[in-house]
């Protein structure tokens, strides 16, 4: 059977006339960017195999049907398996995948696990380290605790909640030194950190007398605290065709298209920000990174022997250079001297054999930051 990775990010613009702009989810930070998101679609080994671009207010689950599609039509996939993350495959889009003749992996929210303890679908004493499997209705889900990442909420809990005490003591020091402060004013802050730090449901500012104090619900807390760690898989694949631990890594292999938007939007790649500004231009725009990121992967493993990263072999390789030679009244050409001994291991691991010359087109190539001072002036 055949495995697509699928998943979505955004990309943001400069300027305003793109023609795919528009507000949405910004996962790059920017405030006051309108953006423009973009869905890559890999197989199995993590290879690009298209991309998408889409307006910048598209949901996630919504871009699912095209792949679908272009799997279909353009790939000719029939026994196909979609990994998608847990905001790209649900009810309507399982529906629209089953209707294909696909099946998928994708993994569940806090709220859908939540649901399925309630129902006595799941339950908490079957979260461990191992994994563990439940089916109903031919539906397989996959389950397991991650200690790690249980502490590591826990530790951000405990972060949180000191960053709220010393506001606190800072609050309370402030109304002891003067007696004419409001309480209310003072309580102001605390309660606003309270909500933007997401700890309201376990914890209480009380006001005694003068002073401010925390106030925890132990119980509100063990309910907020008791799925630290635990996640859970979704797939329809039978077990004669995928068992509990290759549904699982399946959907950890998912990283490699999150690596591959980090890769693309940053370092060399630059998929942002966007200049252009026609929807044409913005979708060549993005196409041509993602077939740079096909380079940037063939390195990454031409190169891995030589423990270094691509960034610090292109570095390297940038030291290299050519004499141009010409001869009056007749053609020139570029002379290639030999590359130093660490330029040559790299283009040798990359399979790259340079020629002696290279002929002299008379071109003159402009990099994107040099050509504005080119333009005609008006």
């Amino acid at each position: 059977p055949m495995i697509f990775f699928y998943d979505v990010t955004s990309s943001y613009l400069e300027g305003e006339c793109n023609e795919l702009a528009s507000w949405g989810y910004n996962r790059d930070k920017k405030a006051g960017k309108r953006q423009i998101v973009i869905g890559l679609l890999c197989d199995e080994k993590g290879e690009p195999v298209a991309t998408e671009v889409f307006q910048g207010n598209t949901l996630d689950f919504a871009t699912l049907g095209l792949q679908v599609k272009k799997i279909a039509d353009v790939f000719g996939g029939q026994q196909v398996t979609l990994v998608g993350d847990r905001g790209m495959i649900k009810g309507s889009q399982i529906e629209e995948l089953v209707q294909a003749g696909f099946h998928y992996i994708t993994a569940l929210t806090k709220g859908q696990i939540r649901a399925l303890l309630r129902q006595g679908v799941l339950h908490l004493e079957a979260f461990g380290e191992p994994l563990r499997e439940v089916t109903q209705a031919e539906i397989r889900y996959v389950l397991r605790r991650n200690p790690q990442r249980a502490a590591e909420l826990a530790a951000t809990r405990r972060a949180k909640q000191e960053r709220l005490e010393r506001e606190l003591t800072k609050q309370n020091r402030y109304l002891a030194e003067h007696p004419r402060a409001r309480v209310d004013t003072a309580l102001k802050p605390i309660q606003h950190q309270l909500v933007r730090l997401r700890l309201e449901k376990w914890l209480k500012v009380r006001v005694e007398g003068r002073q401010l104090q925390l106030q925890e619900d132990s119980a509100a807390l063990a309910a907020e605290s008791h799925l630290d760690g635990c996640y859970v898989l979704k797939s329809d694949l039978t077990p004669a065709v995928a068992d509990l631990h290759t549904i699982h890594d399946r959907y950890k292999e998912l990283a490699e298209v999150e690596r591959a938007f980090r890769t693309c939007k940053t370092g060399h790649l630059e998929v942002r920000p966007v200049y252009v500004r026609t929807e044409e231009s913005t979708r060549g725009h993005v196409l041509v990174v993602m077939l740079a990121y096909l380079i940037v992967r063939y390195l990454r493993r031409a190169w891995a022997a030589l423990d270094l990263t691509v960034e610090e072999g292109v570095a390297q390789l940038a030291t290299l250079c050519s004499l141009q030679v010409g001869i009056r009244g007749q053609s020139a050409c570029h002379r290639l001297p030999i590359p130093r001994e660490p330029s040559a291991q790299l283009l040798k691991a990359a399979g790259i054999r340079l020629p002696k010359a290279l002929p002299s087109q008379g071109a003159r190539v402009v990099t994107r930051k040099q050509l504005p001072s080119h333009r005609p002036r008006p």
